[in-house]
């Protein structure tokens, strides 16, 4: 073959070749050796090799991801705070945002889901708000990539959370909402008293139940006119703090007095699940807060007031005893600086009060999360927007961020401490700071960060005095119960769980509130009451979960 001939087929040769890479190219992207090789050069992309931890993430390229947010009326949305910048500077990636009213996000969030319309990101999603969506197919399995998440994965181990997170798994066996992480137990919710009036009437501070009924009978010795205790939330909160210790086996996200309305509860002992409005241990319950209502210890309004009558009936010293929270005691003492006087008392939030059952709390180390919206892996960078949730949410470097904001204009360091700025303040951490942290540059914002969550000290770090110490004496006066295992019903189960479940909440919930005021007699309706329980479907609602749990317990470990 001559020079000539050879240098013509090698050219042909390679116009071959190129003809043959162009036409696969214009082929259909669809093709599974297609989608194999961009799904390849995704993951290659998305890996650091020099930082395989994802402690510091930072994108090669621009990018921007769609995220829903939800606006909070204490710290509206502005689009100059600088949490965006310090966002886009540490990350190269911007969020272009749906922004809804927090009043009306779970309605919004479940239109934009199902009519397909929602941003790739969905913050704020706790656990069991997402079982809607699951079997449209409209939110991913996001347990299916955990393994391009090191900061998440490394938390979960660390801190012991794997069967925290086991509870969230669905029929299938996967999880759809990846939760916040809590390193520490970090009790919101129980009594605050009038700490000022104990100490005066040398009322020791209660430790148990008994011991609070016997502070309140001495309370109302001493001022005949008032009723010791009254209380909020319609007392959900109140009876939620009591029912494990009496017995009956909660969790704060799947509770007998939450918003869930759960009546079928885990009896670890028996390894099944059982309906606990009729059993011993709730009628017991009922009996003691009965009678603290027939001895005028605790206001009967307590079920039926609004939040804000009950807090004035505190503020105003009209009552001495009030379920509240970390965050709302502040609130409280505000409002009392004006109406008593700063100075002039002493509110103090007590750890969880031991029972028949002892010295337990029930609740959960996960709360709300985020939810990936399924065409989110349609993005040419959806790897990459795995790297940049795993950052910002479950890495320490991300969680100081979005939780302290930018060293030297927001906070400091001080010996090793986080301390705000001094025009900064934040929760009453630097009261004479000018500037709010939240309001002014939209750090320690709820879609981003938790409270007190995430590693322990920087939880800590965010925690007044008085707050870290309560914190340190739960965690190590009171024992966190296990969560209950899952029971993943499928579409068609959970809708008859509904129909039953319902029903009987309403109706439970409704003679809970009779029996505490008197309404009714437990001495007198209580037959009645478990039989028409009985009567509204619990028997078949105990037996639906029961086939579901042991049918299904295996494939969930």
């Amino acid at each position: 073959m001559s020079r000539n001939a050879k240098k013509l087929l090698s050219f042909l040769l390679v116009v071959v070749l190129a003809v043959s890479v162009l036409l696969a190219g214009c082929g259909n992207k669809n093709t599974e050796s297609n989608s194999n090789i961009n799904t390849s050069k995704q993951e290659q992309t998305a890996t650091n090799s020099k930082d395989p931890q994802n402690l510091h993430f930072k994108s090669d390229k621009p990018l921007e991801f769609t995220m829903l947010y939800s606006d909070h009326p204490n710290y509206p949305y502005k689009e100059d705070w600088l949490l965006w910048k310090a966002i886009k500077d540490a990350t190269n990636v911007s969020l272009k945002l749906t922004i809804v009213p927090m009043s009306d996000y779970s309605q919004k969030r479940s239109l934009l889901i199902s009519s397909g319309q929602a941003p790739e990101i969905i913050p704020k999603t706790y656990p069991g708000q997402e079982i809607p969506f699951v079997a449209s197919g409209a939110i991913l399995p996001i347990s299916d990539y955990i393994n391009e998440m090191p900061n998440f994965s490394r938390e979960v181990k660390e801190w012991g959370l794997q069967k925290d997170l086991d509870t969230l798994k669905q029929a299938d066996g996967k999880f759809y909402v990846l939760p916040g992480l809590h390193e520490l137990y970090t009790m919101q919710y129980s009594l605050a008293i009038r700490q000022d009036i104990f100490e005066k009437n040398n009322i020791p501070i209660p430790n148990t139940w008994d011991e609070l009924e016997s502070a309140l009978k001495k309370l109302k010795e001493i001022y005949p006119n008032s009723t010791p205790m009254s209380d909020r939330w319609q007392g959900k909160a109140l009876l939620l703090n009591a029912a494990p210790t009496f017995g009956i086996p909660v969790s704060s996200s799947d509770g007998l007095f939450d918003w869930t309305g759960a009546n079928v509860l885990y009896n670890s002992s028996k390894d099944d699940w059982e309906f606990y409005p009729t059993s011993s241990e709730y009628k017991d319950m009922l009996t003691y807060f009965n009678r603290l209502v027939k001895e005028g210890l605790l206001d009967p309004e307590t079920f039926t007031q609004t939040d804000d009558q009950a807090v004035q009936k505190f503020v105003t010293g009209k009552s001495f005893v009030i379920m509240t929270n970390t965050q709302e005691i502040q609130n409280m003492i505000n409002r009392m600086n004006e109406t008593l006087g700063q100075g002039n008392f002493k509110v103090t939030q007590i750890v969880p009060l031991a029972g028949p059952k002892g010295a337990v709390v029930a609740g959960s180390r996960l709360e709300n999360g985020i939810m990936i919206s399924a065409k989110a892996k349609d993005d040419p960078n959806f790897h990459q927007m795995l790297k940049f949730i795993d950052w910002l949410w479950y890495s320490e470097e991300g969680e100081t961020l979005t939780k302290w904001g930018v060293e030297g204009v927001t906070y400091q360091k001080v010996n090793g401490k986080f301390q705000l700025m001094p025009d900064v303040n934040y929760m009453n951490l630097n009261p004479s700071g000018t500037k709010n942290l939240q309001k002014d540059y939209g750090f320690s914002g709820g879609v981003f960060c938790l409270l007190y969550g995430g590693p322990k000290d920087l939880a800590e770090s965010m925690m007044t005095p008085e707050v870290a110490k309560l914190e340190e004496e739960v965690n190590s006066t009171r024992k966190l119960l296990p969560p209950p295992p899952p029971v993943p019903l499928n579409e068609s189960q959970r809708e008859q769980y509904n129909m039953l479940n319902q029903p009987l909440a309403d109706y439970v919930q409704q003679m809970t509130y009779k029996f505490i005021t008197g309404v009714a007699s437990l001495d007198k309706d209580w037959n009645n009451f478990v039989q028409q329980c009985k009567a509204q479907g619990a028997d078949q609602l105990v037996k639906l979960t029961n086939d579901v749990y042991k049918s299904t317990k295996d494939k969930m470990k």
